[in-house]
């Protein structure tokens, strides 16, 4: 079978804030036999603007992002939310320029969260993980992950097969962490509120290990689960299956 080629978009958040999400996504590629690229002038994805309102501003990183994987075979990105932004909304962003409409439909054919990947485009259900000693995990469904891209089965499926790890589930895994960007911000009370009792329902599962596709509601429910120091710690997919792959722990 010919070796498959992918292209990483690495996203904002994993790019300023988490690099070890994308390192660990690199890793647990090439694992897998897939050879990865990194367009070393990719921005964003246009999701910070559009969730702020600024349009003009979101449209023009389309276009830049169109532009940069223009030649990409496939492309792969650690976070539902930012390729969600690109299967949802960036043909109505780029309504106005017809001439795109071909290749903003061909890049969301080529556009995938990692774990969706993995499983519905490699195949892959067991990544060959092994943790050294018993884990329960338990995993939060991120919104733009499991609404816009339907992604819920396939990241349970790769936790399943980890040798050594035990999927615990929370209650009410599909509501919202309460992060929702610039929410968390303009409505703190709320996004609060939410919060609260998303880690109510981890804390329940007794799970060590908080799992989600989406460094965004990570570093929020991680950030509150330090503060009142939790042992449950928060951990990207792609950094808990590496963690297991033999060789390639941290």
């Amino acid at each position: 079978m010919a070796q498959k080629s992918v292209s990483l978009f690495v996203t904002c958040l994993v790019d300023q804030f988490y690099p070890e999400v994308g390192e660990a996504t690199v890793r647990l590629l090439r694992h897998l036999n897939v050879e990865v690229d990194f367009p070393a002038d990719q921005t964003c994805c246009g999701q910070v603007a559009l969730n702020g309102g600024y349009r003009s501003h979101a449209t023009a990183v389309a276009k830049r992002f169109i532009e940069v994987f223009r030649n990409s075979e496939t492309i792969v990105a650690p976070s539902g939310s930012c390729v969600a932004t690109i299967h949802t909304h960036y043909a109505d962003l780029l309504r106005g320029y017809p001439e795109l409409a071909a290749e903003v439909a061909s890049l969301q054919a080529r556009t995938y969260e990692l774990s969706q990947y993995l499983v519905d485009v490699l195949g892959v259900e067991d990544v060959g993980a092994h943790l050294p000693s018993p884990t329960r995990v338990t995993y939060h469904d991120c919104c733009h992950a499991l609404r816009d891209l339907g992604v819920g089965a396939q990241p349970r499926k790769l936790l399943s097969a980890v040798d050594g790890a035990e999927l615990a589930e929370m209650k009410d895994s599909a509501s919202c962490c309460g992060f929702g960007g610039t929410f968390a911000v303009k409505f703190a009370d709320i996004s609060s509120a939410i919060l609260r009792e998303k880690l109510r329902n981890v804390e329940v599962t007794g799970a060590s290990v908080l799992t989600a596709v989406d460094s965004s509601c990570l570093m929020h429910m991680g950030g509150a689960l330090r503060r009142q120091g939790s042992r449950t710690r928060a951990v990207h997919l792609a950094e808990l299956l590496c963690e297991g792959i033999e060789g390639e722990r941290a």
